[in-house]
């Protein structure tokens, strides 16, 4: 959460600050700067700047600065967690999970970036065959990223070392709420590599809407569904273009042949983990009637062990946005009002700081808890006839982010239907943590994607190149075309392309 200061005593001019706290006590963790309009747009320039130095680097140089960076980072590693868990409130276990994998990624992206975007030859076809096609991509520019809250490291890495490998320069604005994770990333870059390609403003949310208009060439956006429209309407004035990773409604199906222990497992670690803030955790659960009572039981009591509180020995951190916890209530408290009933937790779950874990049955598929993204520790459980069934309420939400499928026999066959970017199948967020897929959803979750070859490409465009390599056989793009090259084209097209075109008689 965050604080707005001002000291009465400092001249009238003097800057603007905000502090950082930790959400499970309440103490402040820091303070940082709110920056101009001024100062984003010089920032801008000045990664303009470095971006010409960086993008002129071969990529087997940005790959050693970028292994430079990623040696210190996991050098440092307990001390990127150690900031993560005071301004997320998260266990230190899940904060080094988070940080493990933002570095896995970026070995990944530093390692592959020039297979996926050098140069490379394509077919010329029979008619340009004179011609060496290739097509390279290139990078944009700078890139303005625009982080969360509640994955300070990872998501917004997922953005900054795709765009860094891909030869662009970075400005971060990070969450409000972990300004210091942010600060922390640029400050051991510009240790590693020398140059500031990396920077970092802070702020709120005027901070971020001032770097969507501050000229960068892409804005790169994670957040709610809401504010990443108003992300689009501020980059729409200069037609920069955006990457928009919203929210989710991510569901888990469990058909009759699943492991049912180990199905439950997952779906408690996608609602809970990251006391449920997590915008691909799982929210819904569609179980076969077969198995719906077993699955329900094991849940339940897997669900009793778990405890959100401060302490060092609690699995789950607190809410870190306090407006939140008015939501997680209003969601609960829904769901019981409409003929639901918590078997675990409920409206008594939600404290000033801390959500327990709340398991919700029998709540009717319009209900807020089961339309609205929640972003809390709880979880709606749902029986189904059968895994049509599932399917078809799984797809019935505007959002389509991540999901998960427990099945031994159709694993494939229910997830190749799912209207979602992402699935996991017997596993829970695992496409997540595998560098080489690509990350996004549609709907309400957003557009573009970060993660793997198409998260690389992203911060780029395509570089087509054609080269004569000698004169052509048929002259065509001249005035000086004859009747008889005209003539011989169409003979090739015929030859080419004519089987098969012959409308049906009748």
């Amino acid at each position: 959460m965050t604080q707005l200061e001002t000291d009465p005593q400092a001249d009238p001019g003097s800057r603007a600050t905000f502090d950082s706290l930790n959400p499970a006590t309440g103490d402040v963790v820091g303070t940082h700067p709110i920056h101009t309009e001024a100062e984003i747009r010089a920032a801008v320039e000045r990664a303009r700047e470095e971006a010409v130095w960086w993008s002129a680097l071969s990529y087997a140089e940005r790959e050693r600065h970028l292994n430079t960076w990623k040696g210190a980072m996991t050098r440092r590693l307990a001390q990127l967690a150690g900031i993560m868990h005071l301004e997320t409130g998260k266990p230190h276990g899940d904060a080094m999970l988070e940080a493990s994998l933002a570095i896995d990624h970026l070995a990944w992206a530093a390692s592959h970036a020039r297979k996926v975007l050098g140069r490379r030859r394509v077919p010329s076809g029979m008619i340009m065959a004179n011609q060496v096609a290739t097509v390279e991509y290139a990078p944009l520019g700078v890139i303005g990223v625009i982080g969360p809250w509640n994955y300070p490291a990872f998501t917004p890495m997922g953005s900054i070392v795709y765009a860094l490998a891909a030869g662009n320069a970075v400005v971060f604005k990070p969450s409000e709420y972990t300004p210091g994770v942010g600060e922390w990333l640029a400050r051991t870059f510009t240790e590693a590599v020398g140059r500031p390609v990396l920077q970092v403003v802070t702020g709120l949310g005027e901070t971020g809407a001032a770097l969507c208009r501050a000229g960068v060439d892409k804005v790169a956006f994670t957040g709610s569904t809401a504010t990443g429209k108003r992300v689009m309407a501020a980059c729409a004035e200069s037609l920069t273009p955006v990457i928009i990773e919203a929210g989710g409604k991510d569901a888990i199906i469990v058909d009759e042949d699943a492991d049912i222990v180990a199905a439950a497992d997952a779906a408690l670690w996608g609602a809970c983990s990251n006391a449920g803030q997590t915008c691909i955790g799982v929210e819904r659960a569609y179980v076969h009637e077969r198995v719906y009572d077993r699955f329900v039981e094991v849940l339940t009591e897997q669900a009793r062990g778990l405890r959100a509180d401060a302490d060092a020995g609690a699995q789950i951190g607190p809410i870190t946005m306090p407006s939140q916890l008015a939501l997680i209530r209003s969601h609960i408290q829904d769901a019981l009002d409409q003929g639901g009933r918590a078997v675990l937790g409920g409206v008594e779950a939600v404290g000033e700081r801390f959500v327990q874990p709340t398991i919700l049955v029998d709540v009717p598929e319009h209900s807020l808890a089961v339309q609205e993204e929640t972003f809390g520790p709880t979880i709606t459980v749902a029986k189904v006839r059968s895994m049509e069934e599932a399917i078809t309420r799984t797809n019935a939400t505007r959002y389509g982010l991540g999901s998960t499928v427990f099945s031994q026999a159709r694993g494939m066959e229910i997830a190749s239907q799912l209207r979602a970017g992402m699935t996991a199948i017997n596993g829970v967020i695992t496409f997540a943590a595998i560098p080489s897929l690509p990350f996004g959803g549609v709907g309400d979750s957003g557009f573009g994607r970060i993660h793997g070859p198409d998260g690389l490409k992203e911060f780029t465009y395509a570089k087509s190149i054609a080269r004569q390599r000698f004169k052509p056989a048929l002259a065509l793009t001249t005035f000086t075309r004859t009747e008889k090259a005209e003539a011989r084209l169409a003979s090739l097209i015929a030859m080419l392309h004519g089987r098969g075109s012959t409308l049906p008689k009748g």
